[in-house]
């Protein structure tokens, strides 16, 4: 049952297709694993073991009149950040507002991946409406690091990425604004793939035209993330910013040759506080780009501006989703989510002015670096993994943070750019127990593709990816 959970996505797959091994006996091995695992992890907070047992002996029935009329999922179980809404199953948000919520109607995401064969094993850990790097809430409580129960897994996809590591799903979904995808990939030594916006479609939103937040996968190797993406990408007209190519393009094989392909290798995204342990880990890892070809230069781009355009509208975004919510419930908002509503309400139009046009000429100067450069290397996070009994990170090599997410500008610099990241597992500090750290890759706008393809190249090259954790195991 353990060698089944850390079997490859995909490998299950064609497994379940081929009848080599049942969608059923598949599901109870998973069910088996969150039932031994999760006391300890707190990552999956709604399970739903029996129903997801029905859909698996559906999957073998069809599997057994026709398999061609299954879809590339099929038979894989999935459990959905507690953020996307799924029908008839409790989402809360993380939030007591929404402790009993049962919604009506799936996500685009969630009807996506079921047609795609995928079953709903239950919901993954979040902290208060996505609030923070940092997962844990009122409603369910945290979510540990599996590498050392005592520090924080990340966010705010913290629950899909402690899954998915300790073999509780093959795969997940989860959502990046600031680092939510990135973050808990890097924490937990999986790889977490922040898309170019319009890859994924958001229905329902309440702002169709919104890119600063965007869906992506979760899985412990590249080519499971491109995997379960190729199913999760793709056009839909709710969706008016979506990508009109086809999911399918990120099925193809992952191989590339990079000889000569230049990259740009960043320590500090200028001159951002990074701990020392960070640096250590990645400084090292910068021979694997030159063993695979790669012209390797110190460079980085000129993100000025980044930093105003991210909060302003970030807290637009949170005025939007949750104002409504500060009048008629504000005793039980975390007190970082009010502070984030109330930045909104302070906004007036010309700030707002501004922090657009900043964000188009950070686009500008990132898409003029990226036509030198087609990657950009950097750190995902300015930090290792913190007390899990810590909110957030106030202070890095003796500077001083100015808020809860200061710590994350690593990553939502990136975010600003819309620019394609993906957090690869990179090495382990010297801590005791070891702590995972990830390499962010970035690529030109749209090209996801090549992204997926060198964070595969790094990763068979380091195999730090089948680092397992202890608690796991």
């Amino acid at each position: 049952m353990k060698d089944l959970v850390f079997q490859s996505a995909k490998k299950l797959a064609r497994l379940i297709r081929t009848r080599k091994l049942s969608a059923v006996e598949v599901m109870k091995a998973h069910i088996a694993q969150v039932e031994r695992v999760n006391p300890k992890m707190n990552a999956i907070v709604t399970f739903l073991p029996e129903a997801a047992l029905k859909e698996a002996r559906k999957v073998d029935a069809k599997l057994a009149k026709d398999p061609s009329k299954v879809g590339p999922l099929a038979g894989l179980p999935i459990a959905y950040k507690d953020m996307v809404v799924t029908k008839g199953i409790r989402t809360t948000f993380g939030s007591p507002i929404y402790k009993d919520n049962v919604p009506e109607a799936d996500h685009v995401l969630v009807e996506r991946l079921k047609a795609a064969g995928a079953i709903t094993l239950g919901k993954t850990n979040t902290p208060e409406f996505a609030a923070g790097s940092q997962t844990f809430n009122k409603v369910f409580g945290a979510t540990p690091n599996p590498y050392d129960l005592t520090k924080t897994c990340g966010g705010s996809s913290g629950g899909a990425a402690a899954a998915v590591a300790c073999g509780m799903l093959p795969f997940a979904d989860g959502s990046d604004l600031g680092a939510s995808l990135r973050n808990p990939g890097n924490f937990c030594n999986v790889v977490g793939f922040r898309p170019t916006p319009g890859r994924t479609p958001y229905y329902p939103t309440g702002d169709a035209w919104a890119t600063l937040s965007v869906i992506g996968p979760i899985a412990r190797s590249v080519e499971d993330t491109a995997f379960l993406f190729s199913a999760m990408s793709g056009p839909d007209l709710r969706s008016p910013i979506s990508i009109t190519e086809p999911g399918s393009i990120f099925a193809k094989p992952l191989k590339r040759n990079f000889r000569k392909v230049r990259v740009a290798w960043s320590k500090t995204l200028g001159g951002l506080p990074v701990d020392k342990r960070v640096t250590a880990v990645l400084e090292s890892r910068r021979k694997v780009f030159e063993s695979l070809g790669c012209i390797v230069e110190e460079a980085e781009p000129d993100l000025s501006g980044a930093d105003e355009a991210f909060h302003v509208l970030r807290a637009v975004g949170f005025v939007q989703k949750y104002g409504p919510l500060l009048k008629t419930n504000r005793a039980q908002l975390k007190d970082t989510v009010v502070w984030n509503i109330e930045e909104g309400m302070k906004l007036d139009g010309p700030r707002i002015a501004r922090a657009m046009a900043l964000r188009s000429d950070v686009y500008r100067r990132m898409r003029e670096f990226m036509d030198r450069y087609e990657f950009l290397l950097l750190p995902v996070n300015q930090v290792v993994p913190f007390p899990v009994t810590q909110a957030y990170i106030d202070e890095i090599n003796g500077v001083k943070l100015g808020n809860y997410i200061d710590w994350m500008k690593t990553c939502y610099y990136i975010t600003v750019t819309s620019h394609p990241a993906i957090s690869v597992p990179a090495g382990f500090t010297d801590d005791t127990p070891a702590l995972p750290v990830g390499l962010q890759i970035v690529g030109r706008f749209r090209d996801d593709f090549g992204v997926l393809q060198l964070g595969h190249a790094f990763e068979e090259r380091t195999e730090v990816a089948l680092r397992r954790p202890a608690v796991a195991l």
